[in-house]
């Protein structure tokens, strides 16, 4: 997929944000253009090339790589935005033929103030979104009990021991009967990655911290990397169920693209829940919202999922929900809520325009009667 449809459209993108930015009229008198074809040039390869860099044992200029070129996969999509803006309202030039230069440049200032937005947003703790989420078959022993769900940590160079550090002390003030992982905890991309996985053995809970595997555990070696998880205290559910407490079951699937998952969303969900004790109110956990009507009509209470961002840096949640219609929030699926969470961290750049990183408190009641 990256290779036939996100490459080319990236290449596309930052030629058409070079092109553009050459015709505006500041840019032409101060910018040669060779340097700005070097520039635009240089940013769009950052990302890939401090890889090679970080590969070659060249850390200290892989960070400066890593950080330009992940801050310029926001600032590229904002600019590529606004750029087009002008052109729809100008015909590419045709309309408004005097103004269309100068509005171009007006585009650039706007994707400079909106870049800077979202940069100041991406840097925020995540906020906490509380949910209260009533299920049938709940015991009373279990009434009020408090779960707390994070995903799509990626850990890496990006999102390092301080903010881990911050977001486990975060998560411990909620004080949670139990923790949820909802998957992509490590970027997938570093094996100094690892490095970070034995300070979420400070992540605890009186009735455990359980995770599912998101498509980030499989990029960076699949059973490896779960087993890193596990050896720090996580319970992995790898399309099976446990139960919390007698009578209340939480049960994890893998995601749909990992090598092992069993034939079929709807196979996948059934291999989850079967042998479930009767009458148990289920939570089923998955790292993307997918197969959302099966789990509702297999008779999961609550479903919780992330994988989207909400699109993460506006307008891409437009994209985003075209694949996922169920994008972010509460949701009533039959008699199942299904909460979707932004993501706890960031993916690729310290940015979020709009749609803040988030930690989900969700209280658990029972139905009434």
């Amino acid at each position: 997929m990256f290779f036939a449809i996100l490459l080319p459209a990236w290449v596309v993108m930052n030629l058409y944000i070079g092109w553009r930015a050459a015709a505006v009229p500041l840019v032409a008198r101060h910018v040669p253009r060779w340097l700005l074809a070097a520039l635009v040039t240089l940013l769009a390869i950052s990302y890939v090339l401090a890889r090679v860099v970080d590969a070659a044992g060249l850390t200290l200029l892989a960070r400066p790589l890593e950080l330009a070129g992940a801050t310029w996969l926001g600032v590229a999509l904002l600019t590529f935005v606004t750029m087009l803006a002008v052109d729809v309202v100008t015909a590419f030039g045709f309309l408004f033929r005097s103004r269309a230069p100068s509005l171009r440049g007006w585009a650039l200032v706007a994707a400079a103030i909106l870049s800077s937005i979202a940069l100041v947003q991406g840097l925020r703790a995540p906020v906490v979104r509380d949910y209260e989420v009533r299920l049938a078959g709940l015991p009373r022993e279990s009434d009020g009990a408090v779960l707390v769900f994070i995903s799509d940590l990626h850990l890496g160079s990006m999102l390092g021991q301080p903010w881990l550090a911050a977001r486990i002390a975060q998560v411990s003030a909620l004080r949670p009967d139990a923790i949820i992982v909802g998957g992509d905890v490590l970027e997938g991309d570093s094996p100094s990655e690892r490095e970070l996985v034995p300070a979420l053995a400070r992540l605890s809970a009186p009735l455990g911290v359980w995770a599912v595997a998101g498509n980030h555990e499989f990029y960076g070696g699949g059973a490896a990397t779960l087993g890193l998880l596990e050896s720090q205290g996580f319970h992995v559910l790898r399309n099976t169920w446990t139960e919390l407490r007698p009578g209340l079951v939480v049960a994890g699937v893998e995601p749909r693209d990992s090598r092992r998952e069993s034939a079929g969303g709807e196979n996948r969900i059934a291999q989850a829940l079967a042998g479930r004790p009767a009458g148990a109110a289920t939570i089923l956990v998955s790292h993307a919202p997918s197969e959302v009507e099966q789990a509702a009509a297999a008779g999961v209470g609550l479903m919780l999922a992330a994988h989207t961002h909400d699109g993460q840096i506006w307008p891409f949640r437009y994209v985003i929900r075209l694949q996922f219609p169920f994008l972010a929030g509460r949701y009533e699926v039959g008699r199942m809520t299904l909460l979707v969470c932004r993501g706890t961290g960031t993916f690729g750049p310290r940015m979020r325009l709009w749609y803040p990183s988030e930690i989900l408190r969700i209280t658990l009641r029972p139905l009434p009667g």
